[in-house]
């Protein structure tokens, strides 16, 4: 067996072993914890930027 072999066996199974505790309702929750945070960061910012022009006036 070469090193390169042993190399990609042991990524393939390090990822499979990554992969499989990982369950969908985490994956669930975590996309849409983060399309929550970015909403939020979104409206954040155009909130203080309408509020940063309404001072320099």
């Amino acid at each position: 067996m070469k090193l390169n072999d042993m190399r990609i066996g042991t990524v393939g199974g390090t990822l499979c072993s990554i992969w499989v505790s990982f369950s969908f309702g985490d994956l669930l929750h975590t996309a849409l914890m983060a399309a929550v945070g970015t909403a939020v960061s979104y409206t954040t910012s155009r909130i203080l930027g309408k509020v940063g022009k309404r001072k320099r006036e």
